[in-house]
């Protein structure tokens, strides 16, 4: 699949032309923060999600340096919290959906408070043990967050919202790490690990506070929408796709490491890596302006297509320029992921959704990091950037045709009872 420039400037055109056009564009997103609903969830997102993604480099921190372990037990310790917080997201999500905001995360409150005001100050089996607990019953914030975000608005203006909410992962995503490590290096990662886990339990009191609605109509208590009613073929390919975009974003990422180091160029690490989060950026947020949804599927193809050609990088010019290409669909690909979601799946379950969405794009980046490593060591970065683009493009392809057929044949069995055996079927 190749993006053809005129493709693109058909894409980001839209209905109008010239200026008129970017007026449309930025007025959709004055629209969208002029809802204060939006406005209040996006800015909390931000806020709880800067000590969870610095409480994440934090700990491998404090396992290196102050518990004197090994980089083999930091990484055991990351996918044994990373697993917990994967295998908590549907059954939290569904807690979301039955009981609503306050008494789902009221025990992630206390758990959490319990846990960490103990792990920073234990060996490391203990901090293990505790560090699983917490995850099982990790406030589940990107659930909610999302499910806000999505309740807060219509299906005209929940692309560029979710768009803003993409904006605002990144943002975290910068952020936490470099303030946890600023703090780790002014004080001990022990100190600095209780206090940003206390930050991350002040946070979720806050979010309890404030209690974001998660339904468009907050006093709507109807019954939780059955699991057998969504959780169908197009949730699970969607669910797939997610997990293939994180995939291809993971296997990318190591491969960057592998290629600067090939180049003997490590310096430029940081760089090069910043100039593809910011092609993200740029991509979400002309994604978020478009005036009609892509197909994700079409977005993982796309992705992985222009993954390809990072294999062909000399230098790291060359990797940056082409990264900043590839960063373009990264952002929009969630995003579409996230907006068709909920397109599918009713208000009434689509906190269990998200949380299964969230629980296959943690799968989808322990798949991509493994698939990159065992490409590189047979083939050198090159091999890395082409398995990972491989992936995307093979699988969006392969899912956009199951999920046409599939709705191909659903359409002609309503409009066709007899075909799908119902009254009136012929012998």
């Amino acid at each position: 699949m190749t993006v053809r420039p005129g493709r693109i400037m058909g894409l980001i055109g839209g209905a109008g032309t010239g200026g008129r056009d970017t007026l449309d564009r930025m007025r959709s997103y004055r629209e969208v923060l002029s809802n204060s609903a939006v406005r209040n969830v996006l800015l909390l997102g931000v806020m709880v999600r800067i000590p969870f993604f610095a409480g994440a480099v934090l700990l491998a921190l404090h396992v290196v340096q102050t518990l004197h372990g090994s980089y083999a037990q930091a990484g055991a310790l990351s996918s044994v919290v990373t697993l917990c917080i994967a295998v908590s997201g549907p059954w939290r999500g569904r807690m979301l959906d039955r009981f609503g905001l306050r008494r789902t995360i009221a025990p992630s409150i206390i758990v959490g408070a319990v846990c960490w005001s103990i792990a920073p100050f234990v060996g490391y089996g203990a901090l293990l043990a505790l560090a699983a607990v917490a995850g099982l019953f990790d406030i589940p914030i990107f659930t909610v967050v999302r499910q806000a975000v999505i309740a807060a608005t219509t299906e005209q203006n929940r692309q560029p919202a979710l768009a803003l909410e993409s904006v605002s992962v990144e943002t975290a995503f910068m952020v936490g790490p470099v303030l946890g490590v600023a703090a780790a290096t002014a004080w001990s990662t022990t100190l600095t690990l209780f206090g940003m886990q206390m930050a991350l339990v002040l946070a979720g009191v806050f979010v309890w506070v404030r209690n974001p609605p998660l339904r468009s109509d907050d006093n709507d208590r109807s019954a939780v929408v059955p699991r057998r009613a969504w959780f169908r073929l197009e949730f699970v390919a969607l669910c797939i796709g997610a997990s293939a975009a994180i995939a291809v974003l993971a296997g990318s990422e190591l491969t960057f490491v592998s290629a600067i180091r090939e180049f003997g160029a490590q310096r430029w690490l940081g760089v090069v890596m910043a100039v593809w989060g910011f092609g993200s950026l740029v991509g979400g947020l002309v994604y978020g302006a478009l005036h009609r949804p892509i197909s994700t599927y079409l977005l993982l193809a796309g992705l992985g297509a222009i993954t390809i050609p990072m294999c062909f990088a000399v230098g790291p010019l060359s990797l940056g320029v082409t990264g900043l290409i590839a960063g373009a669909l990264c952002a929009p690909t969630l995003v579409a992921s996230v907006d068709q979601l909920s397109r599918i799946v009713p208000e009434g379950g689509r906190g269990e959704a998200i949380g299964w969405h969230g629980a296959a794009m943690t799968l989808g980046n322990g798949i991509g990091s493994s698939l990159a490593g065992v490409a590189i060591d047979a083939g050198g970065f090159p091999a890395g950037f082409a398995a990972a683009g491989a992936l995307g493009l093979g699988l969006g392809i392969g899912l956009a045709l199951l999920v046409s057929v599939a709705r191909r044949r659903r359409a002609d069995q309503e409009s066709h009872p007899a075909l799908a055996g119902g009254e009136g079927a012929r012998p």
